[in-house]
């Protein structure tokens, strides 16, 4: 971060905590909200001090964040943040213009799918009966797609020569058949192992053409996506949840769970292997080791 944030944020901390008498919580909040602006303006080469900030800088940081899957909610928050603070900065003649004025969330083309709290995570995977064969599958298939942030095609069509457990990883092949490399914690990675050993090894009969794959129905092909839907919809009807859920509601909650949590937005735009036309070519490769580093770090499975 450059000096100049640095210096800005240290005053409006300041100014939080003496004025208006904050908690050392809340001012954690705020920050974590807040020091997202410089990181993304150094994804984009843009050398801004706070001064030089204008609305469609703004426009473009929440639009990018909406499209890694921030919820409605966190938008909000971070909005009502950017605007204290530049209030702030407005009123002790930091800058000259406030450019959170007129801001709002984006809209976007497609609605984002709801986004699951960790607690309703846990609940939609305790509903699952381990007692069945295709229970333990299921589970492996969530925790699956929350640990690594997966798409649904990019989980069905998960091969085992691209389980790569020992260091923790697996190749995923996304859209455009680009391949990733996308970090998995241990507890998915239990639940996987346990599936392949009592399930999958034990099947009566394995179709050629899904030898490779992981999860498999019980005739031995592969599973379909709208069969995920439908154990989805399942389990969380019977967890009681009542918001719109899909598989790509775990995608979403993987995204905004790491944001949330502090994660590097470049790790985390890397690991959903997700391109956006502000983001394509300002990202570089990063190194399995950061990868994994970030996301044992930020996930809460791993906390």
């Amino acid at each position: 971060m450059s000096p100049p944030w640095k210096t800005a944020f240290i005053a409006f901390a300041a100014y939080l905590k003496l004025s208006r008498g904050y908690s050392d919580h809340t001012l954690a909040a705020y920050r974590s909200d807040l020091e997202k602006l410089p990181a993304y303006l150094q994804l984009r080469n843009w050398d801004l001090a706070p001064g030089q900030i204008e609305r469609f800088h703004l426009d473009d940081f929440i639009q990018y964040l909406a499209e890694l899957g921030l919820a409605a909610r966190s938008q909000a928050r971070l909005i009502s943040a950017l605007k204290t603070f530049f209030g702030f900065m407005l009123d002790e003649k930091r800058v000259l213009t406030d450019p959170t004025e007129l801001l709002k969330a984006p809209r976007l083309g497609r609605k984002i799918p709801e986004v699951l709290t960790y607690q309703e995570i846990r609940d939609l995977l305790g509903a699952i009966d381990l007692s069945l064969d295709h229970g333990l599958r299921d589970r492996a298939l969530l925790e699956t797609l929350y640990a690594c942030g997966l798409r649904v095609s990019e989980v069905t069509d998960l091969k085992l020569t691209n389980l790569y457990f020992d260091q923790g990883f697996v190749r995923v092949t996304g859209k455009g058949n680009k391949e990733r490399i996308v970090p998995i914690g241990g507890e998915a990675i239990y639940h996987v192992e346990v599936y392949l050993e009592y399930v999958r090894k034990v099947l009566p009969a394995v179709k050629p053409e899904a030898e490779n794959i992981v999860f498999l129905n019980r005739r031995g092909g592969r599973l379909s996506r709208v069969s995920v839907f439908t154990a989805v919809k399942k389990y969380a009807a019977a967890a009681g949840i009542e918001k719109t859920v899909s598989p790509h509601t775990f995608r979403h909650s993987f995204a905004t769970h790491l944001i949330e949590g502090g994660a590097d937005l470049r790790a985390v735009q890397e690991m959903l292997g997700h391109e956006s036309i502000l983001t394509t070519e300002i990202y570089t490769h990063l190194d399995t080791d950061f990868l994994r580093e970030t996301i044992m770090s930020f996930h809460p499975s791993n906390q």
